[in-house]
């Protein structure tokens, strides 16, 4: 079923209860209110932005967003963008979409203005919600988007757009007459770009109530559950986590800040018993405990039972030292993409925390398997390319039935990473296909040196990228991200490293940030340009 009806039955069945908190510690008196007769201000000690929604609020924003947008003229299956910040209108904009037959596009808050045009060309995106802090890249295409409702989110509305908060108040907060089924198309999300421009992935409505019911299934969400939600929702990882609590009737709380201080506050104040991390997030936590910067004992976190980790490689070491710190915590990682609605086809199981490193077990309703080249399965424990099948799986890269069948064969997708499988059916991720580093006719792969270099007490982060070479092909390069307060000299890395097989000891080692999106993946494609474009890179590895 449509993944609408868990919101209507929520509001029927638990109508007065709080559905989602909006916290913002870095504003405080903000009078900038959307709805502002259902949300409420309290500033709590720590003189926080806060506001919430009730269930029925909730889904009478959604009915009215549904409404607005059939009046302004939206037909089933049009496509509506969202470019905002993580903000209590986000979701129920979001299921207003949906309500009223179209398919939601959510867009990369950190698109610059041309790649919001390119998307939302790619997508045939007829009308886009935006926030306050997008008006200038908007405004700078809106041009180009003549053809584009666009629909500005707060007050003080540019002149180049509609109030949407105005006009909606004049809608009725009445279901819409729209029949939506599995089969209808629901959504499209974009890929993070790592092998170029994005590609444009849809999903149909039985996708999203999959990945809604699966993620409740994993976690045994209940009533009693709150999950803390931090990432960005246009995400499919943050999305789709926070749908386990739809799926439960459970509260959600919407917090905009990464830092250790703000999450644990927010944890505490909010008695959050469920939290997904990024690794960057937990690992600045555990460095300010291991500091002293931060006290367990100054927050209240008795109540705090599970913190899974995915989006991209999880090193063993760092759940090791989380478990350290929180002996009582669940954990599971989730592996997933965004072609497979997001994380879950694959996930370790919080009752399966004796094998931190793997990425886990096929998720519920979902099938792996590994392939080589030729699509043949292969002997357990070989890597090969790990391949996914369920209800979860995209219907295509829209408008590229190409690059749709390149990574759809039979029903199963192709994921390009390269994975293995252990003799108790649990899978290991290797790296990312277009990843592995060839040096010598040696498949390196960067995840395994990632990981071992992690566990030098001095890196905070580290990366490995193959660099172009004119003997061996390529070389494993490590650029390495030292601890604010630590040093580290490339004597010491490389005596480090000694330990590993001499083939898979990094050649060059470089000292500087590790860049990562706003999923907490690294952006290798953008160190591969830095150190690896300029062939005077490569003169000096060989002089």
């Amino acid at each position: 079923m449509p993944v609408t009806d868990f919101l209507e039955r929520n509001a029927r069945l638990f109508g007065n209860d709080t559905a989602l908190v909006e916290l913002n510690p870095y504003i405080h008196n903000n009078q900038r209110l959307s709805w502002k007769d259902f949300s409420l201000i309290e500033p709590n000690r720590f003189q926080q932005f806060r506001r919430h929604i009730s269930w029925s609020v909730f889904d009478e924003m959604a009915n009215r967003c549904a409404n607005f947008l059939i009046n302004l003229g939206i037909k089933p299956r049009d496509k509506v963008a969202i470019i905002m910040y993580n903000c209590i209108d986000w979701l129920p904009i979001y299921f207003g979409i949906l309500k009223a037959g179209a398919v939601a596009v959510p867009f990369n808050f950190r698109y610059s203005a041309d790649e919001i045009l390119y998307c939302a060309n790619l997508a045939d995106v007829n009308t886009i919600f935006f926030g306050e802090e997008f008006i200038g890249r908007i405004e700078s295409i809106s041009d180009h988007l003549r053809n584009v409702n666009l629909i500005f989110v707060g007050n003080n509305c540019p002149s180049f757009a509609d109030p949407f908060h105005v006009l909606a108040d004049y809608c009725s907060s009445l279901k819409p007459n729209i029949h939506l089924s599995d089969d209808d198309d629901a959504a499209i999300y974009f890929s993070s770009g790592t092998t170029g421009f994005p590609k444009a992935i849809l999903h149909n409505h039985l996708s999203l109530s999959q990945a809604a019911v699966m993620e409740q299934k994993h976690h045994l969400q209940s009533r009693d559950d709150c999950f803390l939600c931090i990432p960005p929702l246009y995400h499919t990882g943050a999305k789709f986590h926070w749908m386990g609590s739809l799926v439960a009737g459970s509260l959600a709380v919407l917090l905009k800040g990464t830092s250790p201080e703000v999450i644990l506050n927010a944890v505490s104040e909010e008695h959050c018993t469920i939290v997904w991390l990024l690794v960057p997030w937990a690992q600045d936590i555990l460095d300010q405990l291991d500091a002293g910067i931060i006290k367990l004992e100054d927050y209240n976190l008795s109540q705090w039972r599970l913190m899974h980790i995915g989006a991209q490689p999880v090193p063993p070491s760092l759940i090791k030292r989380w478990k350290e710190y929180f002996p009582n915590h669940q954990y599971d990682t989730n592996y997933g993409l965004s072609e497979s609605t997001g994380p879950g086809c694959v996930h370790l199981g919080i009752e399966n925390t004796h094998k931190i490193g793997a990425i886990g077990v096929p998720g519920y309703h979902w099938q792996c398997k590994i392939v080589d080249e030729n699509l043949n399965e292969v002997k357990r424990g070989e890597v090969g390319e790990l391949a996914v099948k369920g209800p979860g799986v995209m219907t295509c890269y829209y408008n590229d039935p190409k690059a749709t069948a390149e990574v759809l064969k039979d029903g199963w997708l192709l994921t390009g990473d390269m994975a293995k499988q252990d003799a108790d059916g649990f899978y290991y991720l290797v790296d990312r296909k277009k990843d592995v580093i060839v040096s010598g006719g040696e498949n390196i792969y960067p995840v395994q040196i990632e990981d071992f270099l992690r566990k030098f007490d001095a890196i905070k982060d580290v990366a490995v990228i193959g660099l172009p070479d004119r003997r061996l092909g390529e070389i494993a390069a490590a650029i390495i991200e030292l601890k604010p307060d630590k040093t580290a000299t490339e004597d010491d890395i490389n005596a480090f490293c000694n330990e590993l097989p001499r083939y898979k000891r990094p050649k060059k080692i470089i000292f500087a940030d590790v860049p990562r999106n706003a999923t907490g993946k690294i952006e290798k494609p953008v160190l591969r340009k830095r150190y690896g474009a300029d062939n005077l890179v490569a003169q000096e590895f060989n002089s």
